[in-house]
């Protein structure tokens, strides 16, 4: 018996005796079945050749990230506070190494995901650090590996402490989510977003799909609820899900001209 994790989107599954016959996430037309088809491996592989780069961002927050390499390649976040630090999204692979460098850094207190893409092995996490994973209700038939770790919390939004606040924002998942951190960037605010609010190649601006790798937009309404949940927070800077994706400065505003040039452009 193991915990088969799906190779295109890394997502960890509950314990079986063999490899499932596919993987739901992957199949749903927001993602994809590679060419190669549908393939599996376990966190006891993954960790044979690949290992966690743990670098610091900005003051109190960490990016973790996998090489080489894996699934889609997200970065996750770790978010240091006297409060407690929180994981901001999560990846596929966990090891010695890398739990020994967060307890280092004062451990964890609670993982928060932003959408089922980043899912990954949140249980494994979660059971390292004995923390709850705070996953928003409305795709609670995306996770994977049910586990009493998990905690399913609903509304527009909860308060992690008083420094992060989870935000339904909706748009690429009915529950996507992102993150405010209000002391960020030097008490400027900070938005982490996953690809919920996408940083694009031209830094200066943000997008928003259903499906990135299929190329399906979202209608203007569901831009436009984006923007608007996001609306009451200050925040100068925007974390996007990979290691180049940051909005360094005027986020906010950058996120209100691009859900506008976004909304525009559909109705062309």
């Amino acid at each position: 018996m193991d915990n088969f994790i799906c190779v295109t989107c890394g997502t960890q599954f509950a314990q079986t005796a063999e490899v499932p016959e596919h993987c739901p996430i992957c199949t749903d037309e927001r993602q994809y079945v590679g060419y190669d088809g549908q393939q599996w491996t376990t966190l006891l592989d993954l960790k044979k050749d690949r290992r966690n780069r743990i670098e610091q961002q900005e003051n109190n927050l960490y990016g973790i990230g996998t090489e080489p390499k894996f699934a889609i390649g997200q970065r996750a976040l770790l978010v240091c506070s006297a409060q407690g630090n929180v994981l901001w999204d999560c990846i596929s692979l966990i090891d010695d190494a890398t739990i020994g460098r967060v307890k280092a850094l004062g451990g964890l207190s609670a993982i928060a995901i932003s959408h089922p893409h980043y899912y990954a092995s949140a249980v494994e996490w979660a059971h390292a650090f004995d923390v709850k994973v705070y996953l928003h209700a409305a795709d609670r038939m995306w996770m994977m590996r049910p586990d009493s770790s998990i905690e399913f919390w609903e509304g527009e939004t909860l308060t992690l402490s008083e420094d992060l606040t989870l935000i339904k924002a909706g748009g690429h998942f009915d529950g996507g989510t992102v993150c405010h951190w209000r002391s960020g960037a030097a008490e400027a605010g900070v938005l982490l977003t996953g690809d919920v609010i996408q940083v694009v190649a031209d830094k200066c601006w943000v997008s928003f799909m259903y499906s990135y790798p299929n190329y399906i937009p979202l209608s203007a309404a569901k831009v436009g609820d984006i923007e608007s949940a996001v609306e009451p927070y200050a925040f100068d800077r925007l974390y996007g899900a990979w290691w180049p994706a940051i909005v360094v400065s005027n986020a906010k505003e950058r996120v209100n001209l691009s859900a506008a040039r976004y909304i525009k452009a559909l109705q062309c």
